[in-house]
């Protein structure tokens, strides 16, 4: 295992050693960085809803780890998010980084969350990326 890889096995998001963790396993797909997320009953703000900071927390991960599978490190600089519906606990939901522009040491990604049949988004990130030395 590389030492790119080794470092992020405690993430929250996708470290597979992180016990209360989420684990999802991110791919590129067609340069798209996804996951597969289908939220438990536990990440619930309002009932039966999942809590907005875990919705912000999974695509900024998703936007951060196009650059990770690609062998870079980055840090977000900056995220926004757009809510556009509720996110029912235990919907099949896929997740998705985009790259939208990459100039000096910052890339530019949109993040996605919509329903596993593509039909609805749930929310919208944008987020800059500073790659680090």
């Amino acid at each position: 295992m590389n030492k790119l890889l080794s470092d992020a096995n405690n993430c929250f998001v996708c470290g597979p050693n992180n016990p209360i963790g989420l684990q999802l396993k991110f791919r590129l797909k067609d340069d798209v960085c996804v996951a597969d997320f289908k939220p438990g009953k536990n990440l619930c703000g309002y009932k039966g809803i999942v809590h907005g900071g875990i919705i912000f927390t999974v695509l900024d991960d998703v936007m951060g780890n196009w650059l990770f599978l690609k062998g870079k490190k980055a840090f977000t600089a900056k995220c926004s998010i757009r809510y556009f519906a509720e996110l029912p606990c235990e919907s099949e939901t896929q997740v998705e980084g985009h790259l939208l522009k990459q100039k000096g040491r910052m890339t530019q990604m949109k993040g996605i969350i919509r329903s596993a049949e593509g039909n609805q988004i749930f929310a919208e990130t944008e987020g800059f990326f500073m790659n680090a030395n």
